[in-house]
């Protein structure tokens, strides 16, 4: 009988499924981003600083989330030209609406908007990107979209029959302004990822930048934009692209402002020190011409399969170099950390060579995916006996109530970074995983400064504190988890049903979807 009903949905989800394909993708000229902006704020602040540092670019690390989220709401409000915003999540919720309303306001005021999403979340948003689409200074597409507009039957369907193609995902993240200012790191656009959830933050991490590295992030953006892996909202769903879309957008989006003035966050962004430097133009830049910007091939998906690692992923291929050449310090932080045989000898034989090698990542209690964190469990116990140090973060820690609304209840980490020498950073939206090497795109940016360096060492060493990770260590034979005040013997404050969810993915051959 049990098998019958298992036939039986199968053949309704392939029914499901095989109703409909994707509509043959138009023929679009390729399109780029303007030139550099030379009126508005974005350009006189901007461009006296390039002209100081010729052949520089400057970095600044956005670890606070209300600075992460003024920085973009200000350089939309003030661009004059162009605004191109690449992302794999953006959330209906407070922030994500503030951040569409200043994009909608810009292409008001004619500023040439572009919104490139990846359909995994946009999907279920397709009415919001629909009504922007509208407008007629916006433009949306949709990365590897899916076929329905809506339903969980239909995107079930499409997922058991096109799995191969649905699989890959576009992780990047951009967000550029004028060509002035780039922002790139690890943060989606939502409440949790800029510290306005009063539940549960992420501990995120982005780059500012300006300079000729602003130039390389908007080409890639132009690479992805101009990619046939992406398709015109219009296209494939052209009967919610109306003038009434956009008016009940609109509507939607009118009452925004006044909903953030009323909310504690208003407060919190006025008492941010590193906001209110964004408004008076006080915020300092390191600059340095030691820099490399990577992104991953927009049609990666495409691959056949027998390439290297490294061919596969052009941010892995600028990293490993990197990660090989340091001799003193190693330090890496990535939320959803799975090694692999290759990558655990790697950092061991770097930890007994002297150097070094510590990771954070999150504790099974912290993370939002337990499934990652029965992978990376499966190399936990080689790191540590190779001489590899492992913290991981505490669900709950001081870390999450810094400049947040009343004090979120919980943290989990989801910054991408890595420390080499003390000199060489990494900031990204690639994890150590599979996934991010052979499925999803991905980019980053290798910057070498000391200072830029020393200034994520203070974050990660602040992470590592008691009242934010525990250490994992072997004693006496066992892993033990400590803060220093309490010691534990398997995964600290995890319930029965998340270890249950970690053991079988440990167990499942099914380490490369991870």
């Amino acid at each position: 009988m049990a098998r019958k009903i298992r036939v039986v949905l199968s053949l309704c989800l392939l029914a499901l499924a095989a109703c409909s394909s994707l509509p043959e993708r138009p023929v679009l000229p390729d399109a780029f981003a303007p030139a550099p902006a030379t009126q508005g704020e974005l350009a006189q602040r901007t461009g006296p600083a390039e002209t100081r540092h010729p052949g520089q670019s400057g970095f600044r690390l956005l670890s606070n989330g209300t600075e992460a989220y003024a920085l973009r709401m200000y350089t939309a409000q003030v661009a004059t030209r162009s605004l191109d915003i690449q992302t794999y999540i953006w959330h209906a919720d407070l922030t994500g609406k503030m951040l569409a309303q200043r994009a909608l306001a810009a292409a008001d005021r004619g500023v040439q908007v572009r919104l490139l999403v990846d359909d995994m979340d946009a999907r279920a948003k397709n009415a919001g990107f629909a009504g922007l689409d509208a407008h007629e200074n916006i433009e949306v597409r949709i990365f590897n979209p899916f076929v329905s507009r809506s339903g969980t039957a239909n995107r079930l369907g499409e997922m058991g029959t096109s799995f191969n193609r649905l699989n890959h995902r576009m992780h990047n993240k951009s967000w550029i302004a004028d060509n002035r200012v780039a922002v790139v790191g690890g943060r989606n656009l939502g409440d949790e990822y800029f510290n306005a959830s009063a539940e549960s933050n992420f501990v995120d991490l982005d780059l500012a930048m300006v300079g000729p590295v602003v130039r390389q992030v908007s080409g890639s953006f132009d690479r992805y934009w101009n990619a046939p892996s992406n398709y015109p909202i219009a296209t494939i769903s052209p009967g919610a692209v109306t003038p009434e879309a956009l008016a009940k957008l609109r509507g939607m989006l009118q009452g925004t402002p006044a909903e953030l003035a009323a909310s504690p966050y208003a407060r919190v962004l006025r008492e941010d020190p590193d906001v209110q430097r964004i408004l008076v133009g006080g915020t300092r830049l390191h600059w340095t011409a030691d820099w490399t910007f990577a992104s991953d091939d927009p049609m990666k998906l495409n691959l056949k399969g027998n390439e290297t690692a490294m061919d596969r992923s052009a941010v892995l291929s600028t990293l490993t170099p990197a990660i090989r050449a340091a001799q003193r310090e190693l330090h890496l932080i990535s939320p959803y950390f799975v090694p692999g045989p290759v990558a655990t000898q790697s950092l061991v034989t770097s930890a007994i060579a002297g150097t070094d090698v510590r990771v954070l990542t999150n504790s099974l209690a912290a993370t939002d995916v337990a499934a990652v964190h029965g992978g990376y469990s499966r190399y936990r116990e080689d790191l540590v006996d190779g001489g590899v140090k492992v913290w991981e973060l505490k669900p709950t820690s001081d870390a999450a109530s810094r400049f947040s609304l009343r004090g979120s209840s919980g943290s989990s980490l989801h910054t991408k970074a890595v420390i080499m020498d003390g000199r060489q950073v990494f900031v990204g939206s690639y994890n150590l995983d599979p996934r991010s090497t052979s499925i999803n795109t991905e980019q980053g940016v290798l910057v070498s400064h000391p200072a830029l360096a020393q200034e994520l060492e203070r974050i990660f060493e602040e992470q590592l504190q008691g009242s934010r990770a525990w250490r994992v260590e072997r004693i006496d034979g066992k892993l033990q988890w400590s803060d220093g005040t309490q010691t534990f013997t398997r995964d600290p404050e995890a319930s029965g049903f998340r270890r249950f969810q970690a053991w079988l993915m440990k167990v499942l051959p099914l380490q490369s979807q991870l």
